[in-house]
Order: structure tokens, then sequence, then C-alpha cells
């Protein structure tokens, strides 16, 4: 695609937390794509996932940071930032675009010491209130105390732009941006018989596959199959779980490259989580023509425009979901329907696109900003 040229060509740093496969993972990666060429991009994420598969592919320079995980642990963080530092003072670049919480907060403190402005996707903040109080309350006083050093918040829905405006932050440096995706030729035939229902989630908190293996063995489908695309540390008590409950049904197909094919064999989506951002997984989903049925959480909502795409389930209650299911399984018009009403609504807003050129938009106010910080400091 072609994007508004800046007055120069900028570098440009993506930095997340893990390499792995995700919807954040997917978020980058298309920038990385829709960037290359137009910007100087380095990638810098920690772990050894498929994003660096990618920036390999498009000859992107790639720093794999080893230090950078998830954990919480003090220590390690004190290591990541100083090897993050160091990858920053090596690359030098104009702006910082960070991903995911712990490379999020990293980033930003690294860019204040450094001078580089910070652009922070917020996928998703970990201090809404369905998350633990521990996780909420130590994400709350994070953001507060970080929010100063951000040039600029880019939340994928509207419920994390609420959020972010109650941090100390100028609404100026705020701006909500939907995920986007580009599309795909391969489609779902949800009229046919339901055979294959697909969820696509990363098997750790705050996903929910528990709740939907027990609501697909609540369900009365016997001549269909659950496919879990994705993996994590609670796989192993998950499949115990599918074989107590719905022996020889539930498919774990772990990390998946071929999602698109995936939902194609499809009849019907699910996700339930206890809390989300605008995920992608939904989006694939209503690309393919599925119909959905997820958790009634407020970015689903708005991708789903209030049930009017798909079945929204209040509480994670597995019985909810698996009556949305039957209903789905006795009703072919209902699926196809449905995954119509979903198709035309992505095309309708959720294009990759769009996504991209907003957010090369933000990235020349973050630049401009810079500038003009920079030349009071070189008047004064």
């Amino acid at each position: 695609m072609s994007l508004t040229s800046l007055p120069e060509r900028p570098r440009i740093a993506c930095l997340i937390t893990n390499s792995a496969i995700g919807g954040a993972q997917t978020h980058v990666a298309d920038l990385l794509r829709a960037l290359h060429g137009q910007a100087d991009v380095t990638l810098l994420a920690g772990g050894d996932g498929p994003l660096f598969d990618l920036a390999d592919e498009l000859g992107i320079p790639a720093i794999r940071l080893a230090t950078m995980d998830n954990a919480l642990s003090p220590v390690k963080a004190v290591a990541a930032m100083r090897e993050l530092i160091a990858a920053l003072r090596d690359t030098a670049p104009d702006l910082l675009h960070t991903h995911s919480a712990k490379a999020s907060a990293l980033g930003r403190i690294a860019g204040r010491l450094l001078r580089i402005p910070v652009v922070y996707t917020v996928h998703g903040f970990a201090f809404k209130p369905a998350a633990p109080w521990k996780q909420r309350t130590v994400a709350r006083i994070t953001e507060w105390v970080l929010a100063p050093f951000t040039c600029q918040f880019i939340c994928v829905s509207e419920a994390e732009g609420t959020m972010t405006r109650s941090l100390p932050v100028r609404a100026d440096r705020v701006t909500v941006i939907r995920n986007g995706i580009a599309d795909v030729p391969r489609r779902a035939a949800p009229g046919a018989a339901l055979r294959r229902i697909v969820t696509v989630m990363r098997l750790a908190p705050p996903k929910r596959p528990d709740v939907l293996i027990r609501a697909f063995a609540m369900a009365s489908l016997p001549d269909c199959e659950l496919v879990i695309a994705g993996d994590g540390p609670r796989r192993e008590s998950l499949e115990h779980l599918a074989g107590q409950l719905a022996p020889g049904r539930v498919r774990f197909a772990g990390s998946v490259s071929e999602i698109p094919a995936l939902l194609a064999s499809a009849q019907a989506f699910m996700l339930a989580s206890d809390h989300e951002g605008f995920p992608i997984s939904v989006l694939e989903a209503m690309r393919a023509g599925l119909p959905v049925i997820a958790s009634a959480l407020p970015g689903i909502w708005e991708q789903l425009a209030g049930g009017r795409c798909g079945t929204l389930v209040d509480g994670n209650d597995p019985q909810a979901f698996a009556s949305a299911l039957e209903r789905l399984a006795t009703d072919a018009r209902q699926r196809i329907a449905q995954g119509q009403a979903a198709r035309a609504h992505w095309e309708a807003q959720y294009g990759l696109d769009p996504m991209v050129r907003a957010t090369w938009a933000i990235y020349q106010k973050a630049l401009a900003d810079r500038r003009t910080i920079d030349n009071r400091v070189t008047a004064s």
C-alpha cells in the first residue's frame, strides 16, 4: 500500500514482549509488512517465534531480547531493561512503537531515558475489573506512573480508550484505532452441516478454553468436533479436561500457521475470555464469514455490533454457550445469516489499510512533537 511519506525516512523500532503466535503478534506482523519500504524498521522481541521468521523474510533487522519475557520478577525486569537500552542505543530509532504490557512498560522507561518518543498500542489493559485484584492493582499503578512517558496511546477499542482517558494523559495523546486485518481468499461455508467448531487462542489467562470445552460437552452435537488452535501453559490440564468430558471430540491443533484455512473448514467460531481488547481471532472469523459465539466483553461487543453480527454470551456461562451452539446447530439459515453479517461488517470496518493509515498518522504526530521539542532544546 502507498503511505504518505514523512519529510525524512524515519527509523522505527517495534517492540513486543514475545514473538510467538497471538493477536498482538499478528498485529505487529501486519505493521511490519505495511511499513516495509516506507520506513527503516527494526523488530525487538523476546522469545523465538515466527515474528523473527517474518522479519528475515522481509529483510527487516531483528534483535532477539534474550531476557524479555512475561515473568514478573524484578531481577528479570532489570536485566531486560539493560538489554533493551543497549538494543535501542545500537539501532537509534526516531520512534519506538510498543506492544504488550511488559515490553510497553520497559519500553516507555527506556524511551524516557534515551529521549525516544514512544507510541504505545493498548491491546488490552490488565486493570479491567475482571482481572485478579493483585494483577489489577499492579497494572493500574504501573499505567498511571508511565502514562506521562507515553507520547501517543493507540487504543484498539472504545473501551480501552475510555480506560486510557482515566489515566493522567492529555486527551490529544489518545486515539482509538480499531484492529484491522488484510483480506484472504478463503471463505467458510457455515450453511453446511455443523461438523467443526473452531477457537483460536493462547491457552493461558485471560482466555477461557475450559468454558468452551464444558459447553461443547454439554451441547448435543454427536457428529461435531471442537478444534482448539493455539498453545500455552494450560494445555496439559485442558487436554485432561477434554478427555474426561468429551473424549475423542476435542482436537488440540497447537500453533497453526494457516489459520484462514482452518477457519474455512469450520461452520462456527467460539471465543471465551475473562477480558479482551479487540481480539484478532474474532476478526479472522468474521473475515471468513463464520457465525461467532463469544463472551459479551466491551471490545467484542464493538466487533459484533452489539450482537447483530454474532451471539454474545454473558458471564462465561458454559450452559449459555452450549445453548447458543445448539441453536446454531439446528438452524443453517441462522448460521448463514450471521456469517454473512459478520463478513459484511468486517469489510466495512476492519480492513488493514485504514488501520495502517491511521497508525502512520500517529507516527507523523509523534515525530513532529519530537522535532518541536528538539528545536526548543537547541534554541535554549
